[in-house]
């Protein structure tokens, strides 16, 4: 049985209730009749994106529409169990296959069953998270890094993504405690976190370098692959290259282009680490980034206050506010799945030759 969510709260001095509300039934406004939710109306769906945007609908009171997301990716994936990158509608725009979003279904699914207790319809998708899980361990190497993509004729890319990986790292376990709530086990899958989680940790260098993206930045800490002082020191080591102070975090270092879905990611990585203080500042100046209609603009340029892309709005960007707002107030029993020591932590399993073993 489906537990309704309540009405999120709202974060004082921040965004109301009723706020969220607004920017909640947007977003709900811009899923289309097959269960994608695009980027903006008429704009392509990535399955990434898709499953933040159904993560947020399902902690604003919108279990149905998050529902019909997940079921669209239930008919939407392929044999092998990924699904292509890029759609518009019922066409594909970007056949390309990338590891990190086939595997963001676990992460999606999990934090609906925290959040609504519904059994039966995660039950329902099991098979839809094995297929998928499946298909992003077959490109796993023997570091443990994970290729990030296969080209649209097939063929894989040599080299992994740290993002990415860090990413598929959370969603592993996610999907094996979404088994474990199915009283199903998964070993395999939990080496493979084990694996992966230690060279993201412990080996940037295996990864190609993307150093100039906040992400690259944020996402060891966001997953959970680094803890504790690693995670605190990194976290201090980037802050003055990626955060614009009183503005937000920008998607790229090298540009003064503050993006609000970076800067929400930002917020719940502190609120994770239990750096509560420093979220809220943080979260308090995406409020330059929110329209009237509930929508934000995703990304403003400075020092000439401009939006970029210009005047677009984005779902993933609604839908990270939306997740960020959860995770400060507490509102949904889902608001806590990025904190650390949510997830159990898989075993640290370095590669064979590892120095740190030596």
């Amino acid at each position: 049985m489906t537990v309704s969510t309540n009405q999120l709260a709202g974060v004082p001095g921040i965004v109301s209730a009723d706020e969220l509300a607004v920017s909640a039934a947007y977003l709900a406004n811009l899923q289309t009749s097959n269960g994608q939710i695009p980027w903006f109306e008429g704009g392509h769906c990535d399955p990434w994106n898709h499953v933040e945007a159904a993560m947020a609908l399902t902690v604003s009171g919108h279990e149905a529409g998050a529902r019909a997301a997940y079921r669209w990716l239930e008919s939407a994936q392929l044999g092998n169990g990924a699904w292509f990158n890029y759609y518009r509608s019922e066409r594909v725009q970007d056949a390309r296959l990338d590891t990190n979003v086939c595997a963001y279904l676990a992460t999606g699914l999990y934090h609906y069953l925290l959040a609504t207790d519904d059994v039966d319809f995660v039950a329902a998708m099991w098979p839809v998270v094995e297929r998928a899980i499946e298909f992003v361990l077959r490109w796993q190497m023997a570091d443990g890094t994970i290729r990030w993509s296969l080209d649209s004729v097939g063929r894989p890319e040599s080299y992994a993504l740290l993002t990415g990986s860090s990413s598929i790292f959370h969603s592993l376990r996610c999907a094996v405690a979404l088994g474990e709530r199915l009283d199903v086990t998964r070993p395999s899958w939990e080496l493979a976190s084990g694996q992966l989680g230690h060279v993201v940790a412990h080996h940037p260098g295996a990864f190609a370098p993307k150093n100039e993206f906040a992400m690259d930045w944020y996402y060891p800490m966001f997953s959970g692959a680094l803890v504790g002082e690693l995670a605190e020191q990194r976290m201090m080591d980037g802050w003055e290259r990626h955060v614009m102070d009183g503005y937000g975090v920008r998607c790229v270092s090298t540009n003064d282009w503050v993006t609000a879905a970076e800067t929400a990611e930002f917020v719940l990585t502190l609120d994770a680490m239990g750096l509560t203080s420093r979220a809220l500042d943080l979260f308090a100046v995406t409020t330059r980034h929110r329209r009237d209609d509930g929508a934000y603009w995703t990304g403003i340029a400075y020092p000439e206050k401009v939006t970029f892309p210009d005047r677009e709005t984005t779902s993933y960007t609604v839908a990270a506010i939306i997740l960020a707002a959860d995770a400060l107030t507490s509102s949904s029993a889902a608001s806590g799945l990025f904190r650390h020591g949510v997830l159990d932590r898989p075993l640290d399993l370095p590669e064979r030759d590892c120095p740190l073993t030596r």
